[in-house]
This record gives C-alpha cells, sequence and structure tokens, in this order.
C-alpha cells in the first residue's frame, strides 16, 4: 500500500454490526510529526446541541474495526461524538515501517485525535475525554498526563507496555545482566534490518491454536483469530506481529514517569481474573487525589473486555463521563 495516499476501506467491515441510532463515516488526520492516520468517526442521530468526545484506541495488536470501534459506537449511542483511530504505523494509519510502535507517537496520536475533534463544529472542545484499551490504556493516561484538553479519561483491561516490554509480566524481577543481554538482542536486529533494508517481525499468532500456552495466550488466539469476534488480516496480532525491535524505546521510555500529574478523572477498569490486572492496580495507587477510581469486574478475564457485551461496563463508562465532561 503506497503510504503517502491512504486507501480507506469504505464497506462496513467491523467486526460487530453497525447501529441504525449512530452516523458513521471515515475520516482522516495527521498527528505532529506528520503521519496521516485513519478513523472512524460516530455520531448519535438527531443531535441538535454541541456534544461531549471521545476519543478511543486500542488493544495493542488489534485495529479500530474491532475494539475501539465497538466502543466507539457504544458511546455515540449514549450520546457522545466518538472517534477511534488506527494508531501511527498501523491498520489503515500511515507511517512506515509498518506494524510499529513508540510510546511518544502513539501518545502523541492521541492528541492529534483531539485536535481534529476540536474542529467538529458539533463538539464541544471544553468536554472531551479518552479511552484507551489495553497496551492503548498506558498510553491514554500519558497523554492525559500532558494534554490538558483531556478532561477525563478510561481505561478498559489496560497494559502497561514500557513495564512489560522492561521486566515482562507481573513486575518479574529481571538483573541488570538480564536487561543487558535483551538490549544487545535487540539491537543487533537493528543490524540485520539495516543490513537487510527491511524489519523482521514477530507476535503475530499462528492460524492453529497453541496446544500448551498458558490461558491468557489462548484467550488471546480465541478473539484475534476467531473470524466471529476479532480477525482482520491487517491487524498486527492477526498478521505479522510487531518489528522485532518494537521494544527498545519502550524499554528506554516509561510511560508511568508522570501519572502522579494527572489532575482529571480517571476510571481503571480490568477484568478480576484477568493476567493484567496488576496493571490497573498499580497506577490506581499510584494516582493523586480522589479523582481516581478502580472497577474490577466480577470473573472476568483480559479479553472479556474487549467484546463481551456482558461485561464491558457501557452504563459505567455513560456515567462516568457524563458526570466529569460538563
Amino acid at each position: 500500500m503506497d503510504m503517502n495516499k491512504l486507501e480507506l476501506t469504505q464497506v462496513w467491515d467491523k467486526k460487530f454490526p453497525q447501529s441504525d441510532k449512530v452516523n458513521h463515516r471515515k475520516v482522516t488526520f495527521k498527528n505532529r510529526f506528520g503521519i496521516e492516520l485513519a478513523a472512524d468517526l460516530y455520531e448519535p442521530k438527531g443531535m441538535e446541541d454541541k456534544s461531549a468526545a471521545l476519543a478511543i484506541a486500542g488493544p495493542f495488536g488489534a485495529v479500530k474495526e474491532m475494539v475501539s470501534g465497538r466502543y466507539a459506537q457504544a458511546m455515540a449511542e449514549r450520546g457522545f461524538v466518538t472517534i477511534a483511530f488506527d494508531p501511527s504505523f498501523t491498520g489503515e494509519s500511515g507511517g512506515q515501517p509498518r506494524n510499529t510502535a513508540s510510546p511518544d507517537i502513539n501518545t502523541e496520536d492521541f492528541s492529534a485525535a483531539i485536535d481534529y475533534l476540536t474542529t467538529l463544529p458539533e463538539v464541544d472542545a471544553d468536554r472531551i475525554g479518552v479511552i484507551g484499551i489495553c497496551g492503548w490504556g498506558g498510553m491514554a493516561l500519558n497523554a492525559a498526563a500532558i494534554d490538558t484538553r483531556i478532561k477525563a479519561t478510561v481505561t478498559s483491561t489496560m497494559y502497561n507496555m514500557s513495564e512489560q516490554m522492561h521486566n515482562g509480566y507481573q513486575f518479574a524481577p529481571v538483573s541488570g545482566a538480564e536487561l543487558h543481554k535483551t538490549k544487545e538482542d535487540l539491537n543487533a536486529q537493528r543490524t540485520a534490518d539495516a543490513i537487510a533494508g527491511e524489519p523482521q517481525y514477530v507476535g503475530g499468532f499462528s492460524k492453529k491454536r497453541p496446544v500448551g500456552a498458558p490461558q491468557f495466550l489462548l484467550d488471546y488466539w480465541d478473539f484475534y483469530m476467531s473470524p466471529e469476534r476479532g480477525y482482520i488480516d491487517r491487524a498486527p496480532a492477526c498478521s505479522t506481529g510487531w518489528t522485532k525491535t518494537t521494544p527498545l524505546a519502550f524499554i528506554n521510555t516509561p510511560l508511568d514517569t508522570f501519572l502522579g500529574e494527572i489532575e482529571t478523572p480517571v476510571m481503571l477498569i480490568h477484568g478480576e481474573k484477568a493476567h493484567s490486572r496488576y496493571f490497573s492496580e498499580e497506577v490506581f495507587v499510584r494516582l493523586k487525589g480522589d479523582n481516581k477510581r478502580l472497577m474490577i469486574i466480577s470473573g472476568a478475564n483480559h479479553t472479556d473486555l474487549y467484546d463481551n457485551l456482558n461485561v464491558v461496563p457501557f452504563n459505567d463508562i455513560e456515567k462516568f463521563f457524563k458526570d466529569n465532561l460538563k
């Protein structure tokens, strides 16, 4: 695909049915690095006054047709103007190489979405919030720490990708020697990529369900590789995975450094049985003041909050934003 000219799919290709309560259209906008992002804009039908608005992205490895769009449409049904975007380098958005990530650029992507929302005559620019899902939960919080236009933030089944790529799961103790070896391996890959003239990739799911894998990986596979739930071939998790050198920037750029500077309300939502639950619990402790809420969904795992409509607490999310985007 020629990434200098985005080629947007115009047919409805979402992994969820289209709502008859919402108007939908494809839009594009640029971030401050000059990367053009593709997005789906959802607006409540029959709206008459300026509305609060939400910018939504995630999960890490997904595209807007899968989860962020589902959240965006559901919140538009509840009266918000919403935008679900493909972050830089992924999906229908621009940027090279494909399927890579950067904590700085992907934090900026949220602010660029807010830039776009502020230009819409139907949006009240003083009432804008964000929703970050999975790995984009960490980016959403990082954006809330720097972008004062974000008046409220929700994260769902959040991952701190910097922490995960630096230490692995569950804050596993990593020695200095182990971390140095990781850096050596990643930089050796950079050399190999430079010689080859193109990056190598890792992390895409196989077509066959793995045997003997941990349950959380099976949960991921069941979502991403199921045509009924999440599979779409342009999503990183469903295709190549990520560039092998993606962890370099995250290892060296913690996303959670300035969490204590967030002065606007934050609601963290996580499943009781999610392997990743500790990320939200750790963030909750570090957020300051009384502007925070931790909502644990009984019996839910990590991916239940992607698409299980009996689990995703849309009514609670609606109330949180209506209470805080006034």
